[in-house]
């Protein structure tokens, strides 16, 4: 993640006391991470070398990564060791820093706040499993693309509510959301299908944290919640007889790394560090590795408004 708001770095005591409140908003973290491992190859390859000669500016540096951790598969708390993090972004951003030379230490936020941080100055990145798209762009970020995106619909088990999608079967419920989510608007937007039917429009409750919007789910005050189909189906993991899977959708965007408007040299650098990764199959090691079954490498490309 880059730039998301205006937090400073917490102790570990603070990240512990994130994760057992399932906070998510205005707590922090800047040195917790997993130890990297594995990417010895990766940094020993042509392609990383020739990048750290075309970016030497990089290399023995310290680069801040704005997350919000409360994505299972992706961002968490390490819960054996509460002043670190783990996920597949976490170790995608190792694997990039180890190529491109750079060390990575972390700012946790709420996942509005993701990008404000970085054009705050308080952080460099983010890689959070952030959805690239124009609108987010002209907050100040820069956007190196690099998945695909399926969206699920976490629902209660059996789906009583029979939802198929982001539809009129929406109508008249409750979707809990975190504040900044793409799906805001496009589950708002159905609203006048269904006003057109004579049922009402679908009511978004909006939260600062995944975690926080299956909690609604599991207390009956929410009908549905939307994210990343692997976080989904992490969710039901750990609640098989509360929760269910409604669908899978594929939304017309991708999952990018944001980088503050106008830093050209680190958001080329990614684009080819990312470039390199996936050509050593490593982006799809690090997804098995953290069990996203629904993944798939999008090419590096740039997404600006500047």
């Amino acid at each position: 993640m880059n730039r998301t708001t205006p937090f400073a770095a917490a102790a570990a005591a603070a990240a512990s006391l994130l994760f057992f409140t399932a906070c998510s908003a205005t707590s922090t973290s800047a040195d917790a991470a997993a130890p990297a491992t594995g990417f010895d190859d990766l940094a020993s390859s042509a392609a990383c070398s020739d990048l750290r000669e075309q970016y030497p500016d990089l290399e023995g540096t310290t680069l801040t990564n704005a997350i919000n951790p409360h994505t299972p598969g992706y961002e968490t708390i390490d819960p054996d060791d509460p002043s670190r993090y783990e996920g597949f972004d976490i170790d995608l951003g190792e694997a990039i820093g180890a190529c491109l030379g750079f060390s990575v230490d972390y700012v946790a936020v709420g996942f509005a706040e993701l990008i404000p941080t970085v054009t705050s100055g308080q952080a460099d990145w983010i890689i959070s499993n952030l959805y690239a798209t124009e609108e987010r762009a002209q907050g100040g970020v820069d956007f190196v693309s690099y998945s695909k995106v399926f969206d699920g619909i976490l629902v209660a088990t059996d789906n009583p509510e029979g939802i198929t999608g982001i539809d009129t079967s929406l109508c008249g419920l409750t979707v809990a959301l975190n504040k900044g989510y793409v799906e805001v608007p496009l589950v708002e937007a159905v609203g006048p299908d269904c006003e057109a039917a004579g049922k009402p429009a679908p009511t978004v409750s909006l939260f600062d944290s995944s975690a926080d919007c299956v909690q609604a789910i599991l207390a009956g005050r929410a009908d549905a919640y939307m994210n990343d189909v692997n976080t989904v189906l992490r969710f039901i993991d750990e609640h098989p007889d509360e929760l269910d899977s409604a669908e899978t959708v594929m939304l017309d965007y991708e999952i990018g790394i944001g980088i503050l408007q106008g830093n050209h040299e680190l958001r080329d650098a990614v684009v080819g560090a990312l470039t390199e990764i996936q050509a050593q199959g490593l982006q799809q090691e690090l997804a098995k590795k953290w069990e996203l079954s629904e993944n798939e490498d999008a090419e590096p490309t740039v997404l600006s408004v500047g």
